[in-house]
């Protein structure tokens, strides 16, 4: 499956639960293995877009094998973290609820 395809679902499948989006109001990019993906969340509810026509908030860079790994629950995001397979700049707020967000896939 593609990372716009993953993508997609966890976006659909938050917009089904609202309450997964609550309090957040921020864009999260997705730099993966060279592709740029955004996922922009306001008012309870979530817009993917391929590229980065929003300022992000927070951008995480990780590579396509380490995405799949940490959507499929292979990979703890915290592992990944410390051991530099995905890196974050901007908000660490921000990235901390990314986590319930990506619960959605599940």
């Amino acid at each position: 499956m593609s990372v716009y395809a993953v993508l997609e679902s966890v976006v659909q499948r938050a917009n089904q639960s609202p309450e997964t989006l609550a309090g957040l109001n921020t864009v999260y990019q997705f730099n993966v293995s060279g592709q740029s993906y955004q996922v922009k969340v306001e008012n309870k509810k979530a817009v993917l877009a391929e590229g980065c026509p929003y300022q992000p908030d927070c951008t995480v860079q990780l590579s396509d094998q380490t995405f799949h790994q940490l959507m499929n629950g292979q990979l703890n995001p915290v592992t990944a973290f410390m051991t530099g397979k995905l890196k974050i700049q901007g908000d660490m707020s921000q990235a901390m609820k990314l986590q319930n967000l990506l619960k959605s896939r599940l």
